[in-house]
């Protein structure tokens, strides 16, 4: 499956920077991280770093970019397995299961706390992210735009309020309103 977040692939040490950064973008935040300590945690120079990104700003799209297609890739694999006129509502349930192995919630959420705003090119893979998102459930609800807008909402604020909010119900009562909305 091709997305707008597709990444190329990268040289071993491409790889184990953008690991190395992903990981650590997103446990400790992008402004708190370095490139020196990047470079440090996937085993090369900041000369490499450079040399394939270019900049950090570079560096943390990327990171972004393939956090997306990821999330992307699995909210498809998850709905693909339901029923068609249960797709909507299972975006919910994917939300959920991805959650449970995230620490420190949605990492766009996060990213866009710390970057939206200062026209970092991050923000422009957030807001297509988010974007995606809503195209989504739009799709999923037969190209009904106000009700695939209404359900990302809901999704949108799920997220939110489990990942700064610290609600760890958010998620199934967003779930619920969504099923009203769906008429179920």
């Amino acid at each position: 499956m091709s997305t707008d977040f597709d990444v190329a692939p990268l040289t071993p040490a491409g790889e184990r920077l953008l690991d190395a950064a992903a990981d650590l973008f997103y446990r400790r935040g992008i402004r708190a991280v370095g490139v020196d300590l990047i470079a440090d945690v996937a085993g090369t120079t900041k000369k490499t770093l450079y040399d394939r990104f270019g900049s950090k700003d570079a560096l943390v799209a990327l990171y972004l970019r393939r956090r997306a297609a990821r999330w992307q890739a699995f909210v498809r694999a998850h709905i693909d397995r339901v029923p068609a006129d249960r797709r909507a509502a299972a975006v919910f349930d994917a939300l959920e299961e991805w959650l449970a192995d995230q620490d420190r919630g949605c990492a766009f959420v996060n990213a866009n706390a710390e970057i939206g705003g200062t026209g970092h090119p991050g923000e422009a893979v957030i807001r297509a992210e988010k974007a995606a998102m809503r195209a989504l459930f739009t799709e999923l609800v037969g190209g009904d735009a106000d009700l695939g807008a209404q359900l990302h909402l809901l999704y949108e604020g799920a997220n939110v309020v489990v990942t700064a909010g610290g609600q760890a119900d958010g998620i199934e009562q967003a779930r619920r309103a969504a099923a009203r909305l769906l008429g179920g």
